[in-house]
């Protein structure tokens, strides 16, 4: 008959407790909810970018949105120190108080096209005319490309929002030419 083996011990040898967790401060216990909320931000602008890829979206142009009320007494801001520039900023300052019109250089109310505005401005001077429709050009080519002509350009709208935009950034870049 086989030997009995003698029995393993199996008791684990008394350990001591664990130490109590000592405290976090505050500051500690800030970076840890800190750190949670950051990744839960982080995971929930994931979902979102993954929950609207589909949708198309356009830009929006502050310009389109935000508008303030024109009277007929607003007052022209301080006009650019060079003439062509000046002549820009005085017809959108035309437009904006005397108003838009597409389809004729002037209406029967009196609002005028941006080839309207440009020339009455000019005051007969065919030089600075011409010098501020090629600015304007320049400036409805760099937002819009390709385009025929002022008029062509200014018709194609059924508000004068974008137009008298762009002749006011033409006047920006006529002064930033010393023009």
């Amino acid at each position: 008959m086989p030997q009995p083996r003698p029995a393993i011990d199996q008791t684990a040898p008394p350990t001591a407790p664990p130490a109590s967790p000592t405290a976090l401060s505050l500051d500690e216990r800030m970076a840890f909810v800190n750190a949670a909320m950051t990744v839960r931000l982080e995971e929930a602008a994931v979902a979102y970018e993954v929950n609207s890829a589909h949708i198309p979206v356009d830009p929006v142009d502050l310009a389109d949105v935000v508008t303030l009320p024109l009277t007929p007494t607003l007052q022209p801001p301080t006009p650019y120190p060079t003439p062509v520039a000046a002549l820009l900023q005085r017809a959108h300052h035309r437009l904006l108080t005397g108003g838009w019109c597409s389809g004729a250089l002037v209406d029967e109310e009196g609002a005028r096209c941006l080839y309207g505005a440009i020339h009455i401005e000019a005051h007969g001077v065919q030089s600075l005319e011409s010098r501020g429709l090629e600015v304007l050009m320049d400036a409805i080519r760099r937002q819009f490309g390709d385009v025929d002509s002022v008029p062509s350009f200014n018709d194609a709208w059924g508000t004068g929002r974008i137009p008298i935009r762009m002749l006011d950034q033409a006047a920006v870049l006529a002064d930033a030419r010393s023009l």
